[in-house]
């Protein structure tokens, strides 16, 4: 049946959905499920603390475990991959228990990516535009999908075609990627003009030191 409120329709022949993976059983790969830092809030009462407060990465920063691992840069590189597929939904992330604090993030539940492809969520960022920082293997790589060469609606696009389900996104949600890769990487250039190199682009090994300093400045 087609209705207003169902997006089921194909136009004309072809239904937009989407696919879910299951990951091992919690027997065979124990995880954990841990509320986001700069979870969104999901009602119109009241706003979550980094909604407001542009220094909010200072008190992440005092929290165990984003205090003295990596987890905080994987939080930066999770943010990065919602803003490029438009994914406003982190609530939760999920991770291995065997490979401990400093293990791989899981990007579970992308049911919200790659809807409007005509709007790009800044807020999305507020990890990265917050905290400064970012890992210089995940800085390269968005520099170098943003050369002509190596440009990142074609790297994606040459990939998707080999899929059985090709096509997976349409062209204008392909171009959305180049677009919002250029805003991630002026949110990273203006960290760098505000606290140094140095500073923003960590070492993946290493737990980098902002400066406390007055993060505000980086709205102005």
């Amino acid at each position: 049946m087609c209705k207003t409120e169902y997006a089921v329709c194909g136009s004309p022949h072809l239904l937009e959905g989407s696919l879910s993976a299951f990951l091992p059983s919690l027997n065979l790969a124990p995880r954990l499920s841990i509320p986001n830092p700069w979870i969104r809030s999901y009602s119109f009462e009241g706003k979550e603390e980094w909604e407001v407060n542009p220094l909010y990465c200072n008190t992440v920063r005092e929290i165990y475990p984003y205090s003295n691992s990596n987890r905080l840069l994987n939080i930066v590189d999770m943010a990065i991959f919602d803003f490029l597929i438009g994914n406003m939904d982190r609530h939760h992330y999920e991770m291995f228990t065997k490979f401990g604090d400093d293990g791989f993030l899981l990007h579970l539940d992308n049911a919200r990516g790659f809807g409007r492809h005509s709007h790009d969520e800044i807020s999305i960022l507020a990890p990265l535009s917050q905290c400064c920082v970012i890992k210089r293997t995940t800085w390269l790589r968005l520099q170098l999908l943003a050369e002509p060469e190596y440009l990142l609606s074609e790297v994606m696009r040459e990939s998707l075609l080999q899929d059985p389900l090709a096509p997976v996104l349409t062209e204008p949600h392909l171009l959305a990627l180049d677009r919002r890769l250029q805003l991630i990487l002026d949110a990273v250039g203006k960290c760098i003009d505000t606290f140094g190199e140095a500073t923003v682009v960590a070492n993946d090994t290493t737990q980098p030191q902002s400066p406390a300093v007055h993060r505000a400045k980086l709205d102005t």
